[in-house]
């Protein structure tokens, strides 16, 4: 230790700026668009690992070292608030115990060098801010003395201009359409076909959000240079943004424009240098081709674009093909979600209620309320047909909050007959139970329907519940099972079937998902019917043990109720004890 002061840090152990740097490069990678390998990432960070580590030890203690430190970090385009939050974090936590630094001071040591990289780090993003905006400022004056030129330009180069994109220098969405609405209109061509690929870049915007639009603009510039190599023989054109548009003419197939799309991808997955980034892109494309009879530009271009969207919800970096039946079915579900809310103002919605039956004495403990729609077009559709899309929409919290009230309402009738009236099931969605207002809403609609409490059953899929690790949804389906609601957990087997974490939700019963049920209708020697058997068995008696009653869905055959009475199963609910029906057919059955 002679020479070294006391307060000097020393390596206690191996010394490992490796280690740190790939931890470094671990916890920035993802922040932001880097334009280098991983290896390179490791190679730059380790180099600064280094530069950290000396200047920890040096005497006197310097630690404006951190000032070029974080200068660098934001050339090397490490440069978001994330980058910066996890360098600070990665550095704090793990460079003394990487490199076995210690000392009297060296935690205060360190905690000064982490604000000079802080400061430098923000220093250097002040500047390359400031200078972008004088290159902006530049720019824009390069710009104007250029526009004052091309005034004096002559009115046939001001008409190539209003055809062809001035970026790239492609054709533009103008040229575009004229070609293409003359390859439909072709005289004597009845029998021709043409297709469309509709183009665009996948993760563009992380290119220009992280190196700036003029660089996005020169690999838009490279990519168009690509395209019209590759295709030369036909039709390339830039709509706009990253959206390119390719023209095929006399196609004798689909085949012909596979081929073609396939050579566009490949053309600009090629790795690209880009004022000195080497960037690597991927595109995603629709394609549509079809005879030119009947055909119009509009109609080619909505198709093209519906499928470059299938080609992206696939995961990018493809070609999509056309498909009419798929196209149909989705402008058929559009336009479904689009008139659920006029349908609900016209009272299309009804309830069917299907009985959930004792398995003891065969009473009718409860009835489930299933929503229909009678669509004046369509007839009756089920759930199925538009639950999802008011799901999808968000249609689903005022579709959900009609059927409760409804059921509410038509429940509360039911007690007249004398004897023990059922409790009615309504089913919530995700957004229902994370919707701030609804202990209020049920309590509202017990108070106006008179239905009492414990006649109200809420039923809440297992993945739902499995969701609602927030506190405020759970809350509320307590403050629901505390003023008597019953929340019972339906599909129950389907996800997660996790029975520990029921002694923490306030559940009361369990719907067993119909799959159990299924294989029972085989003859009890079927290895996967014992099986499955077993497994009913063990659940019921786990829920038992909860204080849960427990109800079997999907229940189709005598067989099937024997053998879930047998195991102790406390309802069942299917087409053995009954079809869903209106609630007049219901209560029949009741009394």
């Amino acid at each position: 230790m002679s020479g070294v002061s006391m307060g000097e840090p020393v390596t206690t152990g191996a010394s490992c700026p490796g280690t740190f740097a790939r931890a470094w490069a671990k916890a920035v990678s993802g922040t932001s668009y880097l334009p280098m390998t991983q290896a390179q990432l490791e190679e730059l960070l380790q180099r600064l690992t280094v530069r950290l580590a000396a200047a920890l030890r040096a005497e006197p203690f310097d630690p404006r070292i951190g000032h070029q430190v974080g200068a660098e970090l934001v050339a090397a385009h490490i440069a978001s608030a994330e980058g910066l939050g996890r360098t600070v974090e990665v550095v704090q936590l793990r460079l003394l115990r990487d490199l076995g630094l210690v000392g009297d001071d060296v935690s205060d040591r360190l905690a000064r060098l982490l604000a000079t990289i802080t400061t430098g780090y923000a220093r250097a993003l002040r500047d390359r801010t400031l200078d972008e905006q004088e290159s902006i400022r530049r720019a824009a004056m390069v710009a104007r003395a250029q526009a004052e030129r091309a005034l004096r330009d002559s009115e046939s180069r001001f008409r190539h201009q209003a055809t062809h994109d001035p970026l790239t220098d492609l054709p533009n969405r103008t040229l575009f359409t004229e070609r293409l609405a003359a390859a439909i209109a072709l005289p004597g061509r009845g029998s021709d076909r043409v297709g469309v690929c509709f183009l665009d870049l996948d993760r563009f915007k992380v290119v220009n959000d992280s190196l700036g639009h003029q660089l996005g603009d020169a690999l838009l510039v490279q990519v168009a240079q690509r395209l019209r190599r590759a295709l030369g023989e036909h039709l390339v054109a830039r709509l706009g943004g990253d959206e390119f548009v390719i023209l095929v003419q006399h196609t004798r197939g689909t085949d012909d424009v596979v081929r073609v799309a396939e050579a566009a991808l490949a053309a600009v997955a090629e790795p690209a240098v880009v004022d000195g980034h080497e960037l690597t892109v991927t595109a995603s494309v629709g394609i549509v081709e079809r005879p030119v009879v009947g055909a119009t530009p509009g109609e080619l271009m909505r198709a093209a674009d519906s499928t470059l969207h299938w080609a992206k919800a696939a995961g990018g970096a493809r070609w999509a093909l056309f498909d009419p039946a798929r196209h149909r079915t989705e402008l058929a579900r559009y336009a479904l979600s689009a008139a659920i809310p006029a349908a609900l103002d016209r009272g299309e919605f009804f309830l069917d209620y299907q009985p959930l039956t004792s398995l003891r004495d065969g009473t009718v403990v409860g009835v489930e309320a299933l929503v229909r729609w009678r669509h004046p077009e369509l007839g009756v559709l089920g759930p199925d047909s538009f639950i999802g899309l008011a799901e999808e929409t968000g249609l689903i919290v005022r579709l959900g909050g009609w059927v409760l009230a409804e059921a509410c309402r038509e429940a509360e009738s039911w007690a007249a007959g004398g004897g023990p009236a059922p409790f009615v099931s309504v089913n919530l969605a995700v957004r229902q139970v994370h919707r701030p207002g609804l202990v209020q809403e049920v309590r509202g609609l017990l108070a106006q329907t008179g239905l009492p409490p414990h006649r109200l059953q809420l039923e809440i899929t297992e993945s739902t519940m499995m969701s609602t690790g927030a506190e405020d949804p759970v809350r509320a389906l307590r403050m629901l099972n505390e003023l008597g609601v019953r929340i019972a957990i339906d599909d129950f087997g389907t996800g997660y079937s996790n029975l520990v974490y029921l002694r923490d939700l306030p559940v009361t019963e369990l719907k067993v998902a119909g799959e159990f049920v299924t294989r029972l209708r085989t003859p009890q020697v079927d290895p996967a019917s014992r099986n499955d058997e077993r497994i009913l068995a063990s659940l019921v008696s786990l829920a038992h043990a909860l204080d849960l009653t427990v109800t079997a869905e999907g229940v189709e055959t005598a067989d099937q109720a024997d053998r879930l009475r047998a195991i102790g199963c406390d309802a069942g609910q299917g087409w053995h004890f009954g079809r869903p029906a209106p609630a007049a057919r219901i209560l029949e059955k009741i009394r």
